[in-house]
């Protein structure tokens, strides 16, 4: 991935993105803690493929805008930044495709915006029904305090945690360890994260902090609110959602929770892979990403007029 982002005013932030390609739009957005190159692996398949690829900085990290505020990460909001994107481009409608965080964006954009989703992805976070009771609640009576998104609720303590030596809680989080935060040991970058890479991520999270991305987290039960008073929408559009079998949000996310939310979802659990799939089993995410897109074309041709 060679282009250099560009910066974009949509929805009243400034986001950096990485452009490229002509045809049908494809929107990727990434979650905590990353950045647009995370799609490196993708960008160039679907470009290839005869796409228009779109990959910001989500709001609070890297290049983007990074308000203050709490509610200012809340996915609603979040959801109008992907929006504005095709107002940019002067586009009605993109495949939108999500990691983490930005899949749960995604998903909410095909229930609060259908007509600007041409067909939708998330990969390893699945679209949950809302529960009975708040997400901190129920996190806290399965997993205790030091479950890491209970302990990101308080402001500035976890970004200290996080910030007192970068590297190491980068290469705990990409290696789905979110238990070796708290320690002193060398902790070593997956072998799926190139050296090189890894430090440019590292460098720019020493610039920005992690207050940004930890702002997503502490809006979980508004996010519940909102989709608890909007409950019983369904999404229409054709979906997909990816996962790895070694994922450790499976342990307290199934996707099978909110299945009964789509009308037409496709399922593929990469064997061996964890939380990030895209970058573990590119080969298998890019094949399976552009069955699906095609998919999503030919089933809008084949729609009434």
């Amino acid at each position: 991935m060679t282009t250099s982002p560009e910066l974009w005013q949509v929805n009243g932030v400034e986001l950096a993105v990485t452009a490229a390609g002509e045809g049908p739009l494809v929107v990727l957005a990434h979650g905590f803690p990353d950045l647009a190159v995370t799609w490196r692996l993708q960008i160039p398949a679907l470009v290839e493929a005869g796409y228009r690829v779109l990959a910001p900085d989500m709001r609070g990290y890297g290049g983007s805008s990074r308000p203050g505020e709490r509610s200012a990460y809340a996915l609603r909001t979040v959801g109008l930044d992907l929006i504005g994107l095709l107002e940019h481009e002067g586009a009605d409608t993109a495949h939108f495709v999500g990691h983490d965080w930005g899949a749960a964006c995604v998903w909410q954009l095909g229930l609060d915006h259908p007509d600007a989703v041409a067909s939708l992805t998330g990969l390893s976070v699945p679209y949950a029904a809302p529960a009975p009771a708040p997400p901190t609640q129920i996190l806290r009576a399965r997993w205790g305090e030091r479950f890491y998104q209970i302990r990101f609720q308080e402001a500035g303590t976890p970004e200290a945690l996080l910030m007192r030596d970068v590297d190491r809680s980068l290469a705990a989080i990409f290696s789905d360890r979110y238990d070796l935060l708290d320690g002193e040991d060398p902790v070593r970058p997956p072998e799926w994260l190139p050296p090189g890479l890894f430090r440019r991520i590292a460098g720019r999270f020493r610039e920005t902090g992690f207050a940004g991305g930890l702002n997503y987290y502490r809006n979980i039960d508004d996010n519940w609110r909102d989709a608890k008073a909007a409950r019983g929408r369904v999404i229409r559009q054709p979906s997909l959602f990816i996962t790895g079998s070694a994922d450790p949000v499976s342990t307290f996310l199934r996707f099978e929770s909110g299945a009964r939310a789509f009308e037409d979802l496709r399922t593929l659990v990469v064997d061996g892979a964890g939380h990030w799939v895209h970058q573990q089993a590119p080969d298998t995410v890019n094949e399976a990403l552009l069955a699906h897109l095609r998919r999503a074309r030919a089933a809008v041709r084949k729609s009434p007029a």
